[in-house]
């Protein structure tokens, strides 16, 4: 049997993937085939938790065994785990953790169970938008190969409103106040 998935951000509300994946597959290929999608590396920590109809985490699924990790639950590894054991009845929800350190993950849920078709490798089906950062302090490059904060720190470097004089260390940008919503 086929499960169709359905990937999502709560970062990037434009964001959806939706994966075929044979339900005798592993997570350890799920895993990888998110990774090389998004073109994130693999990090220790990584996982997948499967979650009720309330986003509750129930069990959780581990790259690799860690001993700085909560044993509350059983915890099972992604190479030695079927996907179908913990996935069968359409809407069920789980979710990948893709950045451990930043605590930022994505959102799935099995949207279909494809009765009488297999897959042999899992596939993306359908791409929409492009994923968030895989570390919440990445710099995004421009196309001249320097960072956003490389040019922000040129630019504040040449003229200010032709202010020859100008000198960034003079801007109190602690004196505004940002709300972020």
């Amino acid at each position: 049997m086929t499960l169709k998935l359905t990937l999502f951000s709560q970062e990037k509300e434009d964001f959806v993937r939706e994966i075929l994946i044979d339900s005798d597959a592993r997570f350890s290929e799920l895993h990888q085939l998110i990774l090389n999608d998004c073109n994130y590396d693999e990090l220790d920590k990584q996982s997948f938790l499967i979650c009720d109809e309330d986003w509750r985490v129930k069990q959780r699924i581990c790259l690799q065994e860690s001993e700085d990790i909560s044993y509350d639950m059983d915890i099972n590894l992604m190479s030695h785990t079927r996907i179908g054991d913990f996935l069968e009845d359409e809407g069920q929800r789980l979710a990948y953790v893709f950045d451990p350190d930043g605590k930022r993950f994505f959102l799935m849920e099995l949207t279909e169970n494809v009765f009488g078709r297999t897959e042999k490798k899992a596939i993306v089906n359908r791409r929409h938008g492009q994923p968030p950062l895989q570390s919440a302090n990445s710099q995004m490059p421009n196309t001249s190969g320097e960072t956003e904060e490389n040019v922000e720190e040129e630019a504040l470097e040449e003229d200010f409103y032709g202010d020859d004089g100008f000198e960034a260390e003079e801007l109190d940008l602690e004196g505004y106040e940002i709300d972020e919503q």
